[in-house]
């Protein structure tokens, strides 16, 4: 009888462990303006970074990464390095509760379930077509011009996202525009995008 309580016990905590582990995996995004160059991720019981997650790449602005620690803890610290050297970290993160982590931004920046803070257009775009996407246009719709190319020299392939900041003094409704590769155009106008964490372009 001992032994068969010993081996649930036994598997009761292979799961839970098992289930930790798949619950703190999260977005790591970059809502600065500056390329993020290294990131690490540890348990917050250690003092010990490891190696950097982002390997022989980079994080341009705007863009995220899906993170998938080696352990199974959920509280983390997470620490990003800039291109100019600047570091800013992020500690004692439950990451089993949220889906993102935000780094930049200013006061948009840290650890959110994901949609934006009432009022707060801003929101990802996440390329669910099958084609490759080369301009990204985002305004508010009280505004008659689209503003900068929000890809910059960079292409959104498909299943890849980028973050799109807007003031919240524009309002809700967002005017949105992309270029496909062969110079086609889309266009969504007056979508409210404060409730929106991702919207999907199809």
């Amino acid at each position: 009888m001992r032994r068969i309580l010993a081996l649930v016990a036994l598997l009761v905590g292979l799961t839970a462990a098992g289930t930790a582990q798949a619950q703190n995996r999260f977005w790591l995004e970059n809502h600065s303006n500056t390329t993020i160059r290294e990131a690490y991720v540890s348990s917050a019981r250690v003092d010990v970074w490891g190696p950097d997650i982002l390997g022989s790449g980079v994080l341009p602005a705007g863009q995220r990464v899906w993170v998938t620690p080696s352990f199974g803890d959920c509280v983390l610290d997470v620490r990003v390095v800039y291109m100019d050297g600047r570091v800013e970290d992020r500690r004692n993160v439950n990451a089993c509760g949220l889906s993102r982590i935000l780094f930049g931004g200013g006061a948009g920046a840290g650890a959110t379930l994901g949609g934006g803070p009432s009022g707060d257009p801003s929101f990802n775009l996440f390329n669910g077509t099958g084609a490759v996407i080369r301009e990204v246009y985002a305004s508010s719709s009280r505004l008659s011009s689209w503003g900068p190319d929000r890809l910059g020299v960079n292409i959104l392939q498909p299943g890849q996202s980028v973050y799109i900041g807007l003031p919240a003094s524009g309002g809700c409704m967002t005017d949105i525009r992309v270029v496909y590769m062969n110079g086609a155009a889309q266009d969504r106008v007056n979508v409210n995008t404060c409730p929106i964490g991702t919207l999907t372009w199809r």
